[in-house]
């Protein structure tokens, strides 16, 4: 929210409200100047906008106006409040659920869209009703005198509810902008942010999966496989004796770099790249090491992914790798419908060199197709080979029930 206090303006503003039945989009008005306050001052709020500290009904009476003048002029950010119904209310009163703004970019064609949402309103849907509205308006209307032909979104990388909003009503992320935010509460020069768009064509409904690790356990084998969780850090232990070759270094685990490691696994799960699972001590639920199941060439969509794992060596040995390999095999190949990914094949990728991780694919149920000759940079500067591995659905359901039978 923009702190300056315009000169004041109008009182009657004449502005599009927007309506899906639940959700009604309005020009903002005095009255709304508590329930602003409440949001304003609320923990997210404070953690994710550049919002004033404090903030004050003066604050709120003062953007409130800044946001009527601003529907006044041709070039204005389109701030509308939003109100929404609760269908468990009765007596189907509004309630005020937050705001959101459609603010000029570039050209009058182009524009981005900003939005909050007051507390109350959380975990209803609101906030993708809102932006479907605007969505629809902008690109029939516009927001300054012509249809829009493109909208842009960005949030501070790590504000999964935002993210999840932009990921709900259809727009396709391009990446991560470094240091392009400024930090509400001062402790860094700048944060990340995460940037996206949509099209007038693209469709307000998800354009790819974001997947979930779901929990399997395996009481058998004594393991659960769980998503990671930040205090799974603790667990880490290092891997100084195994080669460099054997797994790319972006992708080990080490205490140092978990939390930006953690957060790039989310980020894929969310773009619908990966699923990856922390595999755990059924008694205990300590990590033991982790098992993926990732696209390198876009989302998982039915056809084929890759397989990953990695053990941290006081776990080794005693066949976890191996049980990790298999439950998330056979997450990859169950049928979506069922909560799985309904993939066709999966593939992959070892050094010849490292027998355990061979041994772990072999006993999945994994065939070796071909070996890349001189590949791989050893130790002592010369060259290894790798090895190509794959397995397909329809073979797998074939050994699993052989193995059941047995």
């Amino acid at each position: 929210m923009n702190p300056a206090h315009p000169q004041p303006a109008p009182t009657s503003v004449t502005a599009p409200s927007l309506t899906d039945g639940i959700v009604t989009l309005r020009v903002h008005t005095d009255a709304d100047a508590d329930a602003v306050v409440e949001q304003s001052s609320d923990a997210d709020s404070l953690r994710w906008t550049t919002v004033p500290r404090p903030y004050g009904r003066d604050d709120a009476l003062g953007w409130i106006e800044g946001n009527r003048a601003a529907w006044l002029t041709p070039d204005g950010t389109r701030t509308w409040a939003i109100d929404w119904v609760d269908p468990n209310d009765p007596a189907g009163r509004p309630r005020f659920g937050g705001s959101i703004d459609l603010r000029p970019m570039v050209r009058p064609g182009v524009g981005e869209l900003g939005f909050g949402l007051h507390p109350d309103a959380r975990g209803h849907g609101v906030m993708a009703r809102a932006v479907r509205l605007v969505l629809a308006h902008a690109f029939s209307e516009g927001g300054w005198g012509q249809p829009l032909t493109r909208v842009h979104w960005r949030a501070v990388r790590g504000n999964w509810g935002s993210r999840r909003v932009a990921w709900a009503t259809g727009f396709t992320p391009h990446g991560t902008l470094p240091d392009s935010h400024p930090d509400p509460s001062g402790q860094s020069p700048a944060l990340d942010t995460w940037t996206a768009s949509i099209g007038p064509g693209d469709g307000t409904r998800p354009a790819a999966p974001w997947f979930e690790p779901t929990v399997v356990e395996a009481p058998e084998a004594g393991l659960r496989l769980r998503p990671w969780r930040p205090e799974d850090a603790e667990a880490i232990e290092p891997r100084d004796a195994d080669p460099t070759h054997w797994m790319p270094a972006r992708s080990v685990l080490s205490t140092d770099t978990f939390p930006l490691w953690l957060l790039v696994r989310q980020e894929r799960m969310a773009e619908g790249t990966a699923v990856d699972w922390c595999v755990a001590d059924a008694t205990t639920d300590r990590a033991l090491g982790g098992v993926t199941v990732f696209s390198r060439v876009g989302p998982m969509t039915g056809d084929a992914a890759e397989l990953g794992y990695q053990l941290f060596p006081s776990a080794r040995g005693r066949g976890v790798a191996k049980t990790a390999a298999r439950l998330a095999t056979a997450h990859a190949f169950r049928p979506r419908e069922e909560g799985g990914l309904g993939l066709r094949r999966l593939v992959a990728e070892t050094a010849a060199d490292n027998d355990a991780s061979n041994a772990v694919l072999r006993a999945t149920g994994f065939t070796s197709w071909g070996r890349e000759v001189a590949v791989d940079v050893l130790a002592d500067g010369s060259w290894g080979d790798g090895l190509h591995w794959q397995l397909f659905r329809d073979d797998w359901l074939a050994k699993d029930a052989h193995r059941q039978q047995g």
